[in-house]
């Protein structure tokens, strides 16, 4: 008679909820707006990706971070606003056409680009390296929260959102205010989700446990 089959090892709760973290983290893609398909993206998935940037870790709860969602013809306006700062900002004989080509046509690749802002604190308690990085793990929350949804998404951070211009155009008006790039957000047109690989984490941590 044969050996009964062992019953397989129950997985708590903590191994659970720590396997699902790590597929999700390390499934996360940078995927470009020219891979992106014009399938719309409903409201009830935007405002969860939303709402998770909102519970990024923030020192001393200043949230920093600001956003205005461009859809639908919008994004049209926001196509020329980047083309408009590019010439204004660059050297006439420095004037790149596929470059200013490019800034007008990647937006409407995408159905969904969100400006990515810093609200600065009046009282600067906070050094503004802090509050940036605040607004970059909001930005790590929104990314994996597409990712979750199957959804393709891309940071990008052409010289002329950091403007002055950029900031107040979008209604960020204070002085420490600063436009942080364009999140673009679509679904996948290839089925494929893209692969990526990473260099060994022991080429990157040096561990310490004694005085030195």
């Amino acid at each position: 008679m044969s050996d009964p089959v062992p019953p397989a090892p129950r997985l708590d709760a903590f191994s659970l909820r720590l396997a699902a973290a790590n597929a999700l983290i390390r499934r996360r893609r940078t995927i470009k707006p020219a891979a992106m398909s014009v399938k719309r993206v409903e409201h009830e998935h935007l405002a969860a990706i939303l709402e998770n940037a909102n519970w990024a870790p923030t020192h001393g709860l200043t949230e920093p971070w600001r956003f205005v969602v461009f859809t639908d013809e919008a994004r049209g306006s926001l196509a020329s606003k980047l083309q408009a700062l590019y010439r204004d900002t660059t050297p006439a004989a420095e004037v790149r056409e596929d470059k200013l080509a490019k800034l007008g046509e990647t937006p409407l690749l995408a159905p969904v680009v969100i400006a990515v802002g810093l609200h600065r604190q009046v009282s600067a308690q906070i050094p503004e390296l802090e509050e940036i990085e605040a607004v970059a793990c909001a930005v790590q929350n929104m990314h994996l929260t597409a990712s979750a949804l199957g959804m393709a998404a891309f940071w990008s951070t052409p010289p002329v959102t950091y403007t002055r211009e950029m900031a107040d155009w979008l209604g960020w008006t204070g002085a420490g205010d600063r436009c942080l790039g364009l999140f673009y957000l679509g679904w996948p047109a290839d089925e494929t989700w893209p692969d990526s690989p990473r260099r060994p984490m022991a080429d990157k941590v040096v561990w310490r446990n004694s005085a030195e």
